[in-house]
C-alpha cells in the first residue's frame, strides 16, 4: 500500500527537511462575521424571529383595547456532516523519508475544515432558507427577495453597487445606525480588487486610505468590512456574485467541531498510520433585509 502517488517525490534527496503546503487558505474568513451559536445537540437548530410593533393613536377616552398581532416565524439550520481522508502514510515509505508528512496531514484537514465553514456560510448567505411561521406548520424555502439583489448590468463591482448596498442597508435599519454594535462586511476577489484598482474614482485620496493604495488591501471602505473570498459563485458567463451582510445576519452551529485522528490501519500490510478527519456544521439566513447580493462583470 502506497501513501500517495505522489509522496514518493519527497523520498530522501536531502532537498528538504519538512513538507510546504501548497497555496490554501488555513482560515475561515466568515466565521468570525456571523454569529456564532456555538456546540449543537442534535440535528437541526432554529432561529426563533419577531416581528416589530408600531404605536396607535389613541382618539376617544376608555375605548375598548384591541389585540395587536405580532409576526413570528422560525429559521431551521440542518446539521451536515463532513470528512477527509484517510491519508495513509505507509510504515515502509517513512524510513526514505526525510520528515514525516502526517502532522501536516493534520494541518491540511484542519485548512480544509475551515474553507468548509466559510462555503457553508457563503451558501447560508445566498440560498434560500428554511421557515416555519406557525407552531407544527409546514416548512416553506424563503429566497432573497428582487429588491435585495443588484444585477450585474455588464459592469463591475463599481463604487455606485457598493453604495447601493449600503443605501439598502439604511433603508432596511439593518446597519450599525439601527442595530447598535452591528457590523456590515462585503466579500471580494482578485477580479474585484484588479477592478477597484483601475477606477481611478475609487483610489483617490477621497475615496480609499492609503493602506489600500500601497498594499492592495481593502480593509474598511464606505461602511463595509471587506472579506477576501476567491469562491464566489458564476451565475453566468463572465459574471460573478458576491454578497453584502449584516453580522447578525447568518447564524452558524458546530455539531462535532474539527475532530482529527492518527492511527494505524492493522488490516493493511506494515500498518500504515491514517490521518482523518470530521466535522458537522448548519448554518442558516435569519433575515433578507440583513443580505444584499451583488452581480458583477468580470470582462469589464
Amino acid at each position: 500500500m502506497s501513501s500517495s502517488p505522489t509522496i514518493t517525490t519527497a523520498f530522501q534527496q536531502q532537498f528538504h527537511d519538512t513538507f510546504i503546503h501548497a497555496l490554501q487558505s488555513r482560515e475561515s474568513f466568515f466565521g468570525k462575521t456571523v454569529v456564532n451559536r456555538g456546540m449543537i445537540e442534535g440535528s437541526s437548530f432554529t432561529v426563533n424571529n419577531i416581528g416589530s410593533s408600531a404605536m396607535r393613536e389613541v382618539t376617544g377616552r376608555y375605548q375598548d383595547k384591541s389585540a395587536q398581532d405580532i409576526a413570528h416565524s422560525t429559521r431551521i439550520a440542518y446539521m451536515a456532516d463532513y470528512d477527509a481522508g484517510p491519508y495513509p502514510v505507509d510504515s515502509f515509505d517513512l524510513p526514505k523519508l526525510v520528515a514525516d508528512p502526517t502532522y501536516k496531514y493534520v494541518e491540511l484537514l484542519q485548512a480544509a475544515a475551515e474553507r468548509q465553514k466559510d462555503i457553508i456560510i457563503y451558501r447560508a448567505l445566498l440560498d434560500g432558507s428554511l421557515t416555519r411561521s406557525a407552531e407544527g406548520g409546514s416548512v416553506t424555502t424563503t429566497t432573497l427577495p428582487a429588491g435585495q439583489q443588484i444585477a450585474s448590468g455588464g459592469t463591475g463591482l463599481s463604487k455606485a453597487k457598493v453604495i447601493q448596498a449600503k443605501s439598502l442597508f439604511r433603508k432596511n435599519k439593518a446597519d450599525g445606525r439601527y442595530e447598535p454594535g452591528t457590523k456590515l462586511y462585503i466579500a471580494y476577489n482578485s477580479d474585484s480588487v484588479r477592478q477597484i484598482l483601475s477606477d481611478t474614482t475609487l483610489t483617490s485620496a477621497d475615496y480609499m486610505a492609503s493602506k489600500f493604495l500601497e498594499q492592495g488591501e481593502v480593509g474598511n471602505w464606505c461602511g463595509f468590512e471587506w472579506i477576501p473570498y476567491e469562491e464566489l459563485d458564476s451565475p453566468a458567463a463572465n459574471t460573478l456574485r458576491t454578497v453584502a451582510w449584516s453580522s447578525t445576519a447568518v447564524h452558524y452551529g458546530t455539531g462535532i467541531g474539527v475532530k482529527t485522528d492518527i492511527g494505524e490501519n492493522k488490516s493493511k500490510r506494515g500498518n500504515p498510520m491514517e490521518v482523518y478527519g470530521v466535522m458537522s456544521l448548519g448554518a442558516t439566513r435569519q433575515d433578507e433585509k440583513k443580505v444584499v447580493q451583488i452581480d458583477f462583470a468580470t470582462n469589464v
